[in-house]
């Protein structure tokens, strides 16, 4: 009788595969990623966003572990491109808290992004949905698919000579595990590998990016208001603090006479999102064009994560690429001189005839910086839930 049971648990036991409790076949996922890679139970993808974080565009609740899962393998897959030499990974690279080290990235046949490719940090944490630098993607889902239908980036355009994204789902059913990731993660067999699909899954994985472990998370939890003394921070990181978080004292020329830079006006703490009301920055040529006129940039990434662990600067900032040190962008909005056609600056930047002169001293040029890098994370570079899986 015992050897009939043992017999008959083995049986329900090989039944599952590798899948474990899973109904479906997941052999070619786990011959391309390894017997260890978390299928049956996925990684928790779920968010650990501290109680002070209120902000959160994301529609249906949290992430789904599996549908994050596949979007993680979808992300830095390169054959989702043209000729399997670019990922979503390659620009948005986790080391560098998922932004790009060059100033416009290089697609599929070395020609270049139209502007610098945006950090995926917090991209839920925000008020204002919209993506892109111009906001041409209504939100987080319809952004995913975008750049692998770009011409440039990773090819299925459908344009000129390139084949458009059905040549992509073709190849998809292909590819042995993406079947098997698919009925997976949708728990129905025969599930369509289509665009819908693909962008949830992309939108469940980049959702699940976040970073609140840093300095300033520490010292809010323990302050309980972002007013209060933060005591784990330095003089300087204070005395920045108090720069970012209060409005510029003007007199009538416009200059600053007391107060602080104002950046939370624009860039609101704890989330440090932009204000959807926020208009042009004043940086307001092309990308790799100095000399053409780019007014539509009026979208940004949080602040969290500027700078590594390391202290140097992730990826280069603004939509040109071209401000390479943070100490560029605090001269830039120092004083704001925006082009003379340029009538789409914000009103918080340039009132009047006349651009706001903050007038900083190098040392509160210091202590903003200082501010700022109390805004970086551990947890980001290193989790292997958003790392590549090949």
């Amino acid at each position: 009788m015992k050897k009939t049971a043992f017999i008959l648990v083995l049986i329900v036991f090989t039944s599952c595969g590798r899948g474990g409790s899973s109904n479906f076949e997941l052999d070619a996922a786990y011959r391309v990623f390894g017997v260890d890679f978390p299928l049956e139970p996925p990684l928790d993808y779920s968010s650990n966003a501290p109680n002070y974080i209120h902000r959160d565009n994301r529609i249906g609740g949290d992430v789904d572990d599996r549908k994050a899962t596949l979007g993680r393998v979808l992300f830095y897959d390169k054959q989702l491109s043209l000729n399997n030499s670019i990922s979503c990974g390659s620009c948005h690279i986790q080391s560098h808290a998922f932004g790009d080290t060059s100033q416009q990235s290089m697609g599929l046949n070395g020609g270049f992004t139209s502007r610098q490719s945006m950090r995926l940090v917090n991209t839920r944490f925000a008020d204002l949905p919209a993506m892109f630098w111009d906001r041409r993607a209504v939100n987080l889902n319809n952004q995913v698919t975008q750049p692998i239908q770009d011409h440039i980036e990773m090819g299925f355009s459908g344009t000129g000579n390139q084949p458009g994204l059905d040549s992509l789902l073709d190849k998809l059913v292909t590819i042995d595990y993406y079947p098997e990731l698919f009925d997976w993660a949708f728990d129905k067999s025969n599930t369509a590998i289509s665009e819908v699909h693909i962008a949830e899954c992309l939108e469940h994985f980049v959702s699940s990016i976040e970073s609140f472990d840093s300095k300033f998370d520490r010292g809010l939890q323990k302050a309980i208001n972002l007013e209060n003394k933060f005591h784990n921070f330095s003089g300087s990181e204070t005395n920045g603090k108090h720069l970012f978080l209060q409005a510029p004292q003007l007199n009538s020329q416009n200059v600053r006479v007391g107060g602080g830079a104002g950046c939370a006006g624009c860039h609101r703490p704890p989330e440090f999102d932009i204000d959807p009301l926020s208009q042009n920055n004043g940086v307001d040529t092309e990308a790799g064009n100095p000399a053409g006129f780019d007014t539509s940039n009026t979208r940004s990434p949080t602040l969290r994560d500027i700078f590594g662990p390391n202290g140097i600067v992730n990826t280069p900032m603004m939509h040109t690429g071209g401000f390479l040190e943070f100490t560029t962008v605090i001269e830039h909005y120092n004083q704001v001189i925006p082009d003379v056609n340029n009538t789409s600056v914000d009103s918080r930047l340039n009132r009047g005839a006349a651009s706001v002169k903050l007038e900083l001293t190098y040392l509160e040029r210091d202590d903003l910086e200082a501010f700022i890098k109390t805004l970086t994370g551990s947890n980001l570079y290193t989790d292997v839930r958003w790392s590549s899986p090949f």
